[in-house]
């Protein structure tokens, strides 16, 4: 004879409940949001978050947000690996006051350590602070990344400890008050490649210091203070168009930098020698700048 035993109400009423818990705390790998969204919401296409923020909880280490509509999603803080994209829904962040996206990605279990961020606007409307401000990653990727209107700089990347790779691609930086890109590292190293990007109306649109090194090519520096800077780091520029800057290139104590195939054009100063080096590889073309500067060498093209 068999015995059916029953659950007492209060054993299954725990039951229900740590069931119930553990579906909460569940963490999807692609998450949703939208303007008509909500953050109390599971962020699933059906049913999305309403910001970043709000995705960012409920999304798993490696997973990815996805925008399903243009909005603003508001700022927020990266603490694991994970993937933003807004491409073809033109998302954005209005970061008044405020960084628009930190970067500071320290758990010793999140072995990548990886952030992408993709077509998403970030406008600081005159009182933002950084567009995206990098403190700690292995990895960061931008791509069809706008950044405007922050008083300091479109991208800061600062990371204190080991190595981050940083690329930069189809990007623009524009009317910032600091600079476009800036590195200011304290006992880290920056690898940095910008490509196919606008760095225009900074105050200086690629601004590098200690330990970086980094290349940029395919890209227009226009309107800057000064167009491109190297300060203890090592910058490649290649296919460039550098004009409208009060200075187009400047190598200042410890910079090293080399320039191949660019247009540098209509400048108050083309090439500007701080302190640093600058190694023209010949086949830069100088026109309608106040005056050209000159290299501290060039090389012929073999």
């Amino acid at each position: 004879m068999f015995m059916v035993r029953r659950l007492s109400l209060p054993l299954l009423t725990v039951a229900v409940c740590f069931l119930f818990s553990l579906t909460a705390s569940a963490q999807a790998t692609r998450t949703w949001v939208s303007g008509v969204g909500d953050d109390v919401n599971p962020c699933s296409r059906t049913a999305p978050c309403k910001t970043f923020a709000g995705a960012i909880s409920k999304t798993a280490t490696n997973g990815e947000i996805n925008c399903l509509d243009p909005a603003g999603y508001g700022a927020v803080t990266v603490t694991k690996s994970i993937t933003i994209d807004c491409e073809d829904t033109q998302g954005s962040i209005l970061s008044a006051g405020t960084n628009g996206v930190i970067v500071n990605i320290t758990s010793a279990t999140d072995t990548k350590k990886a952030f992408t961020l993709r077509g998403i606007s970030i406008n600081g409307a005159g009182t933002g602070i950084n567009g995206v401000r990098v403190l700690a990653a292995n990895q960061v990727n931008l791509e069809e990344v706008v950044i405007s209107g922050v008083t300091q700089h479109g991208v800061s990347l600062e990371n204190t400890t080991g190595t981050t790779k940083v690329s930069i691609d189809n990007c623009a930086m524009r009317n910032n008050g600091g600079n476009g890109i800036n590195t200011f590292i304290v006992g880290g190293n920056v690898s940095l490649n910008v490509s196919n990007s606008r760095l225009n109306n900074n105050t200086t649109g690629l601004n590098l210091s200690n330990a970086t090194k980094a290349t940029i090519s395919d890209s227009v520096i226009n309107g800057n203070t000064t167009g491109l800077q190297a300060a203890s780091a090592t910058l490649g520029v290649n296919s460039c168009t550098i004009s409208h800057n009060t200075t187009g290139i400047t190598s200042s104590a410890g910079g090293a930098i080399r320039i191949m195939g660019n247009l540098i054009t209509n400048n108050g100063t083309g090439l500007s020698l701080g302190g640093g080096t600058i190694t023209s590889f010949v086949s830069n073309v100088f026109s309608g700048n106040t005056a050209d500067g000159a290299p501290s060498s060039s090389v012929p093209l073999q």
